[in-house]
């Protein structure tokens, strides 16, 4: 554990301890908390901070970086398909069996990829958020793309669907329970039992899909 962790001062009532994804430990306390007060936290949750850090440090290893190079795999809708350099291409950038990069594209390769990817998320999105929308009578307003990298949707005040472009890459089961959590925030602006008891009416076995984006959320980033 640091030795002098980041301290984040606000008008908040308690102290929170919170363990960033590459491992690295961030306390938000109240203005008025001494650092007595956080020290003794921090002794208190001692070994839960170590665990945490250990956790966290651990899964960066599936964060390396990307290469664009022949073989590399990128995943899609839950399946990880090869990426294969060819010559000339237009698109640039297509998925057919693998994907297939123009070669003349190497240098732009990420933004390409990146571009692809988030014009697949807003047509599947907008399909499936479409049809649970119908069949279960939500009123949404907008659908919106994000780049959060930790957040895999969230559903605002005005009624806007937030959905992380990143999605797209996990399997179309869990892309139907990030949407259907989100579109039942339209109801249950909580994580109520009443909001669980609705998403369990639509997907009645939401508990696996959502324990399954929780162990392998981290797969799915880019670049």
């Amino acid at each position: 554990m640091p030795s002098t962790p980041k301290i984040i001062r606000s008008k908040r009532k308690t102290i929170a301890l919170v363990i960033q994804p590459n491992g690295e430990l961030l306390i938000r306390a109240p203005k008025r908390a001494t650092r007595k007060q956080i020290d003794a936290m921090l002794k208190q949750h001692a070994n839960w901070i170590t665990k945490k850090q250990a956790k966290a440090k651990a899964a960066q290893i599936d964060f390396s970086p990307r290469q664009f190079v022949g073989g590399e795999e990128f995943p899609f809708l839950g399946e990880d398909y090869s990426l294969k350099i060819v010559k000339a291409k237009k698109p640039v950038l297509a998925l057919s069996g693998d994907f297939q990069l123009s070669e003349a594209s190497l240098g732009k390769a990420e933004s390409i990829f990146e571009r692809w990817y988030k014009g697949e998320a807003r047509a599947i999105f907008t399909e499936r958020v479409e049809f649970y929308a119908q069949k279960y009578d939500f009123d949404y307003a907008k659908i919106k793309l994000s780049s959060a990298r930790t957040r895999w949707g969230s559903c605002s005040s005005k009624g806007n669907l937030n959905l992380t472009w990143r999605l797209v890459m996990a399997p179309m089961k869990i892309v139907d329970y990030v949407i259907v959590h989100e579109l039942s925030h339209l109801r249950e602006h909580n994580h109520s039992k009443t909001f669980w008891a609705q998403v369990e009416a639509i997907l009645p076995d939401y508990k696996s899909r959502r324990k399954w984006l929780k162990g392998n959320g981290r797969r799915f980033h880019f670049p």
